[in-house]
């Protein structure tokens, strides 16, 4: 379901940046109050062209006429998109991800930078974002509680009407075989290395563990 919505949101990109005159030249950026960093910048550190940012750019402005987005008004972008579940401590997580100097916004600059690599980047930059999405406390490590609160909040978020025979215990059975299978020198922990190379040679963790089809 996300994952189409990433392919939707792809395709839109791409389709809208082909027509010469569906856009002016230059952002409109006098209105707002948080100025994105320069599209020559932005274009080197992302995989989006100058005219995809634009488009970019003109959509987040839409949503979000200061320039950047507070964590309420992402949970109630977000619950949008999930109206059979609660989406509020899925997208909690998701924003801390997006924040990435952790000021408690997301700008411009935080929000393509996160849907570059999700959109367009490796399996290897896409399991880097997925990691740090999972690392709540940002500590570099993952634990089977923070795991456990990531997958509750994805349950939960989906909704009963995905999952209308899920036991309660559903999740944490789940994490205890995923973490299992990642903490390699079983010292309770999960590290970027071991996460990666767990991911990348189990196509089953990858679906289960929603690491793509959810992140957005």
């Amino acid at each position: 379901m996300a994952e189409k919505r990433l392919e939707t949101i792809s395709a839109r990109v791409d389709a809208v940046a082909s027509s010469p005159d569906s856009v002016e030249d230059e952002l409109e950026l006098s209105a707002v109050r948080h100025r994105p960093e320069g599209l020559e910048q932005l274009e080197a550190q992302t995989r989006f062209s100058r005219k995809e940012l634009q488009i970019l750019y003109r959509g987040f402005k839409n949503e979000c006429p200061s320039g950047v987005v507070n964590e309420e008004t992402f949970k109630e972008i977000y619950s949008q998109f999930f109206p059979q579940g609660d989406a509020s401590t899925y997208a909690h997580f998701l924003f801390n991800a997006f924040d990435t100097d952790h000021n408690g916004s997301v700008s411009f600059e935080d929000f393509v930078m996160g849907l570059s690599i999700l959109l367009r980047g490796t399996v290897q930059e896409k399991l880097n974002w997925a990691f740090n999405l999972y690392d709540i406390n940002k500590d570099g490590y993952i634990t089977k509680e923070e795991m456990l609160d990531i997958m509750k909040a994805i349950y939960d978020m989906m909704g009963k009407c995905t999952y209308p025979m899920l036991k309660e215990e559903t999740p944490r059975q789940h994490v205890e075989v995923f973490f299992q299978k990642m903490d390699k020198n079983k010292d309770g922990v999960v590290t970027i290395d071991e996460f990666i190379d767990c991911c990348q040679n189990d196509e089953n963790i990858m679906r289960s563990m929603h690491l793509f089809e959810s992140v957005l």
